[in-house]
């Protein structure tokens, strides 16, 4: 099994800032998850 990949502070918001211009677009939390590349567990535990 492959290590898990380890985002620094910056790519996580970077990331953040993608997602909620997908969701502005109309994209569906799965939808965002899926084009992040993470799960929703991930992505909601980023929010936090």
């Amino acid at each position: 099994m492959a290590a898990a990949k380890r985002l620094t502070a910056e790519q996580i918001v970077a990331k953040l800032r993608e997602a909620e211009r997908l969701q502005a677009q109309g994209a569906t939390i799965p939808g965002v998850c899926k084009k992040l590349g993470c799960s929703e567990q991930t992505f909601y535990r980023w929010r936090t």
